[in-house]
């Protein structure tokens, strides 16, 4: 029986991160439709089945260069989304120690030592000075 569906999943797309995450999404949602089932839950059963559908269709699909552009599409956004909160919570356990400035010219962060009074801050990026208190 192994042997069978290792062949019928060959040249196939198989599981990938896209598809755990559709499925813990898939997941969620059914659990929100069960708590709400009077309210919201009607709407969200259908969604639940076109989100499983489609994680299928992902599955067994045979196109994959599609599916992996796909997959690596969301691994793009993924590594955006959690490099974002990562700096976020960097800037959040440093803000004792530090104060961060905006360069006005290019948008690049600066961080400055607290207590320092009101100072000249040079950006490294482009070079622009302007003052800040820190």
């Amino acid at each position: 029986m192994r042997e069978r569906f290792t062949r019928f999943m060959a040249g196939r797309n198989g599981n990938d991160q896209l598809n755990i995450f559709l499925l813990i999404a898939d997941i969620v949602l059914l659990l929100l439709a069960g708590i709400f089932a009077k309210s919201i839950g009607r709407f969200l059963y259908p969604l639940v089945f076109v989100v499983l559908a489609y994680m299928y269709f992902r599955m067994f699909s045979r196109n994959l260069y599609k599916r992996r552009e796909e997959n690596a599409k969301y691994l793009r956004t993924k590594l955006k989304v959690s490099g974002a909160l990562h700096l976020r919570h960097e800037r959040w356990v440093q803000r004792k120690d530090y104060k961060f400035f905006t360069c006005p010219s290019c948008k690049t962060t600066l961080r400055v030592p607290r207590g320092q009074g009101k100072i000249k801050i040079v950006c490294r990026k482009c070079g622009n000075s302007f003052m800040g208190k820190s």
